[in-house]
């Protein structure tokens, strides 16, 4: 029989509800700017388009399974990691995509005239299915055997026969502490966090010496080309710095419950933590909308075409102008 939901779940699950309507629709309009805009068409707006795929996953399909967790229902052991997977999937596809699009910036910017013969649409196609195949295999990896079964075993002193037990469903208790801190943390996401947080370092040095070099130049073109790189670059960072800042205080507590199992952390941190995780999807469409001038000008295109019904005839030649 089900238990009734607290108050406190209730307020749980009306903020995850929040996040999850804000964050659905927000990055279907990233997803759908880029298929109608020419402008958005480039190596950088498709990694954009798979780190937007995932932020609509994670509303979609994450949230709920998370609704369903904090209930904590009684089921099997791997119908309840099932359940616990997809978050990992989607939160290393969302760090492989933004580290696409910082070696993409990075590439833009280090060799200009010979980028679109490097970054190929068919290579950026591969290195985005790279992305999301390494992705599944890492957030799988607990479904391969890298999860608590032996251990509950153990507690509930069950021989080793493949018995089935039905238990309370919750996140730790399916998934590993060894496998999120040593393996998920340590390899998937410090590391690439770090060598994003290089390459835009550099990204922002090459874009500087550029932007000097050419302040006596006669020629205006590669300075408003590196301008706007630097503008476009800032945006991208700030999505990079916006994720770092949503997922590393969860870590910082998984942490935390590993190597200090006697520690208590309030329970209300790590519903926080969990908040920012989630909310961190809702962020990018707002990040692109304030920041970026193309996704802001298809954003008002959409709006008044599909929902204004206003008709702007001058649409097609507007968004193609070059902006950031």
């Amino acid at each position: 029989m089900a238990h009734p939901v607290s108050a406190f779940q209730a307020a749980y699950i009306s903020i995850e509800v929040l996040i999850a309507l804000v964050s659905v629709p927000g990055n279907i309009l990233v997803i759908w700017a880029v298929k109608m805009n020419q402008a958005l068409r480039d190596a950088t707006f498709c990694f954009i388009v798979s780190l937007a795929v995932a932020d609509v996953a994670v509303g979609a399909l994450v949230i709920p399974l998370a609704i369903i967790i904090n209930i904590g229902p009684q089921t099997e052991f791997y119908s309840c990691l099932m359940v616990a997977c997809p978050v990992l999937i989607l939160t290393e596809s969302s760090i492989l995509a933004l580290l696409a699009i910082a070696v993409d910036r990075y590439l833009r910017v280090k060799i200009p005239v010979r980028y679109k013969t490097v970054v190929t649409p068919r290579r950026a196609a591969v290195a985005i299915a790279c992305c999301w195949i390494v992705s599944f295999l890492v957030g799988l990896t607990p479904m391969f055997g890298w999860n608590n079964l032996n251990k509950m075993r153990r507690t509930q002193e069950l021989n080793a026969s493949h018995t089935e037990f039905v238990i309370k469903c919750q996140f730790e208790t399916v998934i590993s502490m060894e496998y999120m801190v040593y393996f998920n943390f340590f390899v998937w996401v410090l590391p690439p966090l770090l060598l994003m947080l290089l390459i835009y370092l550099e990204v922002f040095n090459l874009i500087r010496k550029q932007l000097n070099k050419k302040v006596s130049s006669s020629s205006n073109d590669p300075q408003k080309y590196y301008g706007k790189e630097l503008k476009i670059a800032k945006s991208l960072a700030l999505v990079l710095f916006l994720f770092a800042l949503s997922w590393l205080p969860l870590h910082v507590l998984n942490c935390i419950t590993l190597f200090c199992p006697s520690c208590e952390t309030p329970h209300i941190l790590t519903y926080i933590a969990i908040f920012l995780t989630h909310g961190n999807s809702a962020m990018n469409p707002i990040v692109y909308a304030f920041r970026i001038k193309k996704f802001r000008t298809a954003f008002l295109q959409i709006w008044n075409q599909y929902f204004c019904c206003k008709t702007n005839k001058n649409a097609s030649t507007t968004t193609a102008e070059p902006g950031n």
